[in-house]
């Protein structure tokens, strides 16, 4: 729940920024490339990476509740709405760098879901699910998940440059002399 706190800080940015948009009538695209590449790649997959991959997955193993199960299909189908403005974001603004003047409107209309949504979802994640779920886990299970977690977080950083570097060989038909696993085997 710590990394809620450093996405609704990055919602209250937003915020200052889409209330920018609306009064000048313009927006930098770096801010979007910025906030784009903070959400993609802290808040869904590194925070709902660990979620999704971890937690939701031990889980599974386990005989939940009927609300816990909801509410964990919900968090995950909240999660793809997430991704999916997320790219919407992503699209509008490379249409707003292309000079389509109706692009700006739809920028601050995706960065307006995303301040919505955040603070609703984190709310039901912190309130609603996480703590009343760490009760089907026992203390070994919990620290077994926490350092599962560490590690995913360590490779996180590699995980992100490393698909950075394949993207700028794949557009320059680069061939890679990577070895593919080395992330995790780390």
């Amino acid at each position: 729940m710590i990394e809620h706190r450093l996405i609704e800080r990055m919602i209250n940015v937003l915020k200052i920024e889409v209330e920018k948009i609306e009064k000048t009538n313009e927006i930098n695209p770096f801010f979007v490339d910025l906030s784009v590449d903070f959400i993609k790649f802290y808040a869904d997959q590194t925070h709902h990476g660990k979620e999704e991959g971890i937690l939701f997955r031990d889980l599974k193993k386990k005989k939940l509740s009927n609300e816990h199960l909801k509410v964990m299909n919900e968090l995950i189908e909240e999660h793809k709405f997430g991704r999916k403005i997320t790219r919407e974001l992503v699209e509008s603004k490379e249409k707003y760098i292309k000079g389509d003047s109706n692009a700006l409107k739809i920028i601050s209309e995706k960065i307006n879901t995303l301040i919505n949504f955040y603070p609703k979802h984190i709310e039901k994640e912190d309130k609603r699910f996480f703590i009343p779920i760490m009760n089907y886990f026992t203390e070994e299970e919990k620290n077994v998940m926490l350092i599962e977690s560490q590690v995913f977080d360590r490779r996180m950083i590699h995980r992100k440059y490393e698909n950075l570097v394949n993207i700028y060989e794949m557009e320059r038909n680069v061939k890679s002399k990577s070895d593919v696993n080395w992330i995790e085997r780390m």
